[in-house]
């Protein structure tokens, strides 16, 4: 049986390579609030479910404002539960 020679990190391909993204609102020093549904709903799926950090890249301090005001919009019926609604 022959024995493997453990390999280096160095020769290891590079698995998932992701570049950081910078928070918009820390950037551009941006207000969050439940009443600029324009915002609000560039963070919100066409299913109507909120997107996650990994794909807004907002940090977290601003993603858990970004939930909690359109949690807030959804409550006063200001943005609908769900992404298409059926009349």
């Amino acid at each position: 049986m022959l024995k493997r020679e453990p390999r280096e990190k160095k020769d290891l391909p590079k698995k998932g390579v992701r570049f950081k993204k910078d928070c918009s609102f820390c950037k551009d020093n941006l207000d969050i609030d439940y009443k600029n549904l324009e915002l609000l709903s560039r963070y919100v799926s066409s299913r109507g479910k909120i997107l996650s950090r990994r794909i807004s890249g907002n940090c977290a301090k601003h993603q858990r404002k970004i939930a909690r005001q359109v949690k807030l919009a959804r409550f006063l019926n200001l943005l609908p539960y769900s992404g298409k609604t059926f009349s």
